[in-house]
Parts: C-alpha cells; structure tokens; sequence
C-alpha cells in the first residue's frame, strides 16, 4: 500500500487521537447505566476487533498471510499497547472523573518522548521541550487541576491512570517502529485480536450482560469503533511516518476533543480556564510542527 504524505499522516494521527477523546465521557455514562468494568471492556475490544475483520475482508490488498511480516511485534502492540490501556483506562474511569482520567493519561506525551530520547541516546531538543510545556500547561488548565480537583482524587484510580499512560506510550512508541508493508487494517486486526484475545482470557467469564446483552453490543460497537477501529487504523498509517514523538505531541487533540466531548454527552461545564488550556495545548501542536520543520522524519526501527 502507498504510503501517505507527511501533511495527511499528521491529520491522520489528529483524526485517530481525537476520536478516542470521545471515549472517556460515553464509558462514564456507560458505568453510570449500571454496566460493569467487564462487560465494558470485553465488548469494547471484543466489537473493535469484528469490524477491523470485516473491513479486512472487503479490502482486496488486505487479504493475505497474517503470519507474514513482523507479526511477533504486531502481537506486542496488543499486548502492551492496545490491551493494557484499555483495561487501565477503564479501570480508571470507574473510579474517578472523566476529567481526572484524562490528565493522567495525557502524560503519554512526555513519557512517549523520554522513552523516544532513551532509545535513541538522544537529549530532546529546545522545542520539543517547548511543545511540552506548553501541552502539560495546557492541560492543568483544561481539566481544572486545582486544588478541589485534587480532592477528588482517588489513589487506586489514580494509579490506574498513570499506568494506561504509560501503556499508552509503549502503544504510540513501538507502532512507529515496526515496518510492515502489508495492508494497515490487517494489521490492525491482528493488533485488536491480540489485545480481546488477552481481555476475554481475564475478563470474559464476568462480561455477559444478560437481558441487556444487545445494548450492551450496541454500546460496545461504539466504543470499539471509537477506542480501537479509528485510532489503531489512523496510528497505524500515520506514525511510521511522522515518527512517534511527533505523534505524541500531536495526540493533544484528544484533550481539547475530551473536554468538548464531556460538555456534550455528561454535562460537563466548561469555565473560562478551560477554554485557556485548549489554546495553550492548540499552541503546543503548532509548537511540535515548528520543532519537525515540517519535514518528513523516518522513524527508527526496532531491529536498527
């Protein structure tokens, strides 16, 4: 398949992180519906993973060996990356609010990046410590991280937040490293099989939901749509591309999406500091393209 230009690849990554900043808002008012953790999270990844097949059956360049092309990492993605921030994230947003879970997810922008700077032995340059700062700024302001935001704070939520952050980075970091020259939604398929197949062995006991299984199946479509179709599809065509620690600064989308999107669906308010923390995060993205010079930059590989 062709590869896309830098310009579309840097929408493409926009477009798959602000999609998934519409999930933590739906996934709240799911838990608030009576749904559990396991019924969530099963038919998230469960229906996420049957539209990635079907999109691969109608897609003639996508009809080929599996096992053909660097599938082991591919497995590693859903493992580490797809899987895991799913079932942290979620965990997290049983606990505390959308806006809360938010911000510590959103720390994959600087964890992305330090573990980009480790790997290759290099020390961020003068923008990239711009852009972040003024992403982190912007966020602080975005989701009211005050003192009464502080008080809402759950430790156990807490911790499940940073840890999707983290799996979050390993997401974004090893999807820009891996070369494959295979069909994308291929790929992806294989990635969100990986990760349901790992979530049903832990959760698929508990996931039914009885006489309410068809809405459950409904809800589970979009949000597998939302939180894997799009944004594994987008990743996965947008980052071998611009690289991952663009890509992280360019996932600031999905905050100010998060923000607007907690507005709309679960009645947020959004006050005057918020609407600051999105201009100050639209500039760390103007920001993260001044530091590329808006030139494609090629990522390194994992076997490099």
């Amino acid at each position: 398949m062709k590869k896309p230009g830098y310009g579309l690849s840097v929408l493409f990554v926009l477009l798959g992180a602000s999609s998934y900043g519409f999930l933590s808002p739906l996934v709240k008012r799911t838990y608030a519906a009576g749904f559990t953790f396991e019924e969530i999270t099963v038919h998230q990844v469960g229906m996420g993973a049957l539209l990635l097949w079907l999109i691969v059956m109608f897609r003639r360049s996508a009809r080929r060996n599996p096992f053909k092309g660097p599938w082991l990492k591919m497995v590693s993605i859903g493992l580490f990356g797809m899987a895991l921030t799913t079932i942290f994230y979620n965990l997290a947003l049983e606990r505390i609010d959308a806006s809360l879970a938010i911000i510590l997810l959103f720390q994959f922008t600087w964890i992305t990046i330090l573990i980009d700077s480790i790997w290759n032995r290099r020390i961020p340059g003068l923008w990239s410590w711009v852009s972040i700062g003024f992403v982190l700024a912007g966020t602080v302001f975005a989701v009211g991280l005050t003192g009464a935001g502080m008080e809402r704070m759950d430790a156990l939520g807490a911790m499940w937040g940073l840890l999707s952050a983290v799996s979050y980075s390993l997401f974004l970091w090893l999807t820009g490293r891996i070369k494959y020259d295979g069909d994308p939604a291929l790929q992806s398929a294989i990635v969100a099989t990986t990760a349901f197949t790992l979530i049903a062995s832990l959760y698929g006991w508990h996931a039914g939901a009885g006489e309410d299984e068809l809405t459950m199946a409904g809800i589970g479509l979009v949000l597998g749509l939302l939180g894997q179709v799009l944004p594994t599809l987008l990743f996965t065509i947008g980052i071998p591309t611009i690289g991952s620690s663009l890509a992280s600064t360019l996932g600031a989308a999905e905050l100010p999406v998060a923000v607007v999107a907690a507005w709309l669906i679960a009645g947020e308010s959004i006050g005057t500091m918020q609407v600051l923390g999105i201009v100050l995060i639209l500039c760390g993205i103007v920001l993260a393209e001044r530091r590329s010079g808006g030139k494609p930059r090629k990522a390194p590989r994992l076997g490099e």
